[in-house]
């Protein structure tokens, strides 16, 4: 059963606000007596018995079999965050340690890993952070070096600094000077452009022209169409074992099952491309996570952006009893520091 904050009058919303706070703070369950003397309502232990035994009829708090107390559920923490949570604004001085410790004009990888180990730090959680599309990025420079008889090695500079070495495997071999025409031709021709915008020219080029010039186009599609191809390691974690000590992720199968989910990455990145499009904070309770355990684990993300353009996301892995407004403010910051170290132009004076 479900019911919208909006449905809840003032002493019940007061209520479950301050319980799923005090679990939040503590991590025991709450009892009556103990509401009654930290709520702030005049209130007698019998009525908010009865509030409180209807906020668990509709599905917002449950009672463990050992305690009296109550727990909020998954869907009294997302009524709390949606409508109830209360955030706190991030001091000055954590605002400028993001700043100063994702400076403009660092490289993108060392900016991502940074933002990553901030977040964790900061939130004593998992801090996650998805790399921005290299089709997003203009590429300043390509080589290409003989390996050996069947294998290339592509290395690609990008605007933001960042330089990439990637083992091709073409079809055909080729010896140095053919490798180093091509390389000139991309540098000439392209550089300053996203890669994908490099290869739609260059495969619509490859289909029109009817010169000598085909034979070259077809040795730079076969090379570009592999070195360009982004790799498959996109998201940069940090501090996973800090999950390791805490009381709701106590459990060692649900560990080395969240810990598998770390490892494998892919079910991390779906989670955060689901976040791309959409502006500012958005939180991910329980099952809503897609992750394993499913029922105790939330995710804040929110979307950096560089220039307008949405490039990443990044956010934080904890226990569903995390601090929300704490949590939401870090998350919303990190986003801001690491989207204007990306950006490629700076803010108008």
């Amino acid at each position: 059963m479900s019911v919208p904050s909006s449905q809840l009058d003032p002493r019940a919303r007061h209520l479950l606000r301050t319980l799923i706070a005090r679990y939040i703070r503590d991590g025991e369950p709450v009892g009556s007596a103990t509401l009654a003397k930290h709520a702030g309502l005049d209130v007698s232990p019998a009525t908010i018995r009865n509030i409180l035994a209807e906020l668990e009829e509709v599905g917002l708090l449950t009672s463990p079999h050992t305690s009296a107390g109550r727990v909020p559920t998954a869907q009294g923490y997302r009524m709390f965050v949606d409508s109830l949570v209360q955030v706190k604004s991030l001091g000055e001085g954590e605002v400028a340690r993001l700043r100063a410790e994702l400076p403009a004009g660092a490289g993108t990888q060392a900016l991502l890993g940074n933002a990553s180990e901030l977040l964790s730090a900061m939130t004593h959680f998992v801090g996650v952070v998805s790399a921005p599309k290299r089709e997003q990025f203009a590429f300043r420079h390509i080589d290409f070096v003989p390996l050996d008889a069947r294998r290339v090695l592509a290395i690609l500079v990008f605007a933001d600094n960042d330089v990439q070495n990637r083992v091709i495997e073409p079809r055909r071999s080729y010896d140095r000077s053919e490798l180093e025409r091509i390389a000139n031709y991309l540098n000439a021709h392209f550089a300053g452009r996203p890669l994908s915008d490099i290869r739609t020219t260059l495969l619509h080029d490859l289909r029109v022209a009817q010169s000598e010039m085909e034979g070259l186009l077809a040795q730079t599609i076969e090379l570009a169409e592999q070195a360009l191809v982004p790799p498959g390691d996109d998201v940069v974690l940090a501090g996973q074992t800090r999950l390791m000590g805490l009381q709701d992720l106590a459990d060692l199968d649900r560990l080395r099952e969240l810990f598998e989910t770390f490892a494998r990455k892919r079910e991390i990145l779906q989670l955060l491309e689901r976040t791309i499009r959409a502006p500012g904070v958005r939180i991910f309770i329980g099952e809503d996570t897609g992750l394993a355990p499913h029922d105790s684990v939330s995710v804040v993300t929110a979307p950096y952006l560089a220039g307008g353009q949405v490039l990443g996301v990044l956010g934080v892995i904890g226990p569903t009893r995390m601090a929300y407004d704490r949590v939401i403010p870090v998350v919303q910051a990190a986003a801001d520091a690491l989207g204007a170290a990306l950006n490629p132009e700076p803010p108008p004076p």
